[in-house]
């Protein structure tokens, strides 16, 4: 794999690329990387961070034939070189996986490798992206998006999972496992073929609804109904959807739907549970029950997403 590294180039990201794929762990059963880092002409760049530079790295010639072409944070207001852009196109072209991180992805639309796709970014720079690249379709709820072999990472962190996602769909779940286990983070906080954040109770959310998500997410597999919410909440029907509205951004039929959902999809990924008690334990009650709402959140059936996703099956 071949990293582009711009000026200001972003330490952390950089960083992630480094410790997912240019860090030997083959005494763990994780697949040797061929890791290069390049630059304009070879040239130093600048980090975001003050004091630090990068140099020594390999021409543009290094991504001319690597399978995965990756791009960390970039310059928002000026395209990249027209030697970044041809590298980005070639790699494309030719098949390669080419793998953007936060506002990496501006390189990449520039690039024209966006145009009609979805994409991801660092939610602060959604609507300028979308504004700048109009033909892009960006979603801001995403941690990262996939259209053929070009992935778009979201900000910061998401840029892991959108690393993790690659490694998974060529090596499988277990070593992306191996590489998530040493890194202390989630091996797969997001994936499926419709992607979607595992949102959070929001940090502003608290009194009866607060202790009413915390609760209700810890018992997931008991019978709960709107109904029953808004007793436990000790409010009206009404007043507790104004306040999921207001709070959560959801119904609070969406809101437990949601959950269960991804309820499911940690049994589905680590144990062997038939999908019956898999359905019990997330609270939907039965597999046909379970099987509608997954496909319908997810994209695809529960049984295939076990198939892809399982570490159990890897």
């Amino acid at each position: 794999m071949a990293v582009i590294a711009q000026s200001p180039v972003a330490a952390f990201e950089l960083g992630v690329l480094v410790e997912v794929f240019g860090v030997d762990r083959t005494e763990e059963g994780v697949p040797a990387f061929d890791f290069t880092i390049c630059t304009s002409q070879g040239a130093a760049v600048a980090a975001t961070v003050p004091g630090i530079s990068l140099s020594g790295a390999s021409t543009l010639d290094g991504a001319a034939t690597a399978d995965l072409v990756a791009v960390p944070s970039s310059s928002m207001d000026e395209p990249p070189g027209d030697d970044v852009l041809d590298a980005l196109r070639s790699a494309s072209e030719r098949g390669a996986y080419v793998l953007s991180m936060c506002s990496g992805t501006y390189a990449l639309a520039w690039a024209g490798l966006l145009d009609g796709h979805r994409a991801a970014t660092h939610w602060r720079y959604a609507a300028h992206l979308q504004h700048r690249f109009p033909r892009v379709h960006v979603d801001d709820s995403l941690l990262y998006a996939q259209a053929g072999n070009v992935i778009t990472g979201a900000g910061t962190a998401a840029g892991i999972d959108a690393c993790l996602h690659l490694v998974r769909l060529e090596h499988g779940s277990s070593v992306a496992t191996k590489i998530a286990r040493r890194m202390v983070v989630a091996p797969h906080r997001d994936g499926g073929q419709k992607q979607f954040i595992d949102k959070a109770i929001p940090a502003r959310v608290g009194g009866g609804l607060g202790a009413l998500l915390d609760a209700v997410g810890r018992t997931l597999e008991e019978p709960h109904t709107v109904a029953s919410m808004a007793r436990q909440a000790g409010v009206s029907e009404r007043t507790l959807a104004r306040w999921f509205v207001d709070e959560v951004g959801a119904t609070p039929h969406a809101w437990l739907s949601g959950q269960r959902v991804l309820a499911s999809r940690h049994f589905l990924e680590t144990t062997d549970l038939p999908m019956d008690a898999v359905a019990r334990h997330s609270g939907f009650g039965d597999a046909s029950t379970l099987r509608r709402h997954f496909q319908r959140d997810v994209g695809v059936s529960p049984a295939t997403y076990r198939s892809l996703y399982s570490a159990t099956q890897a």
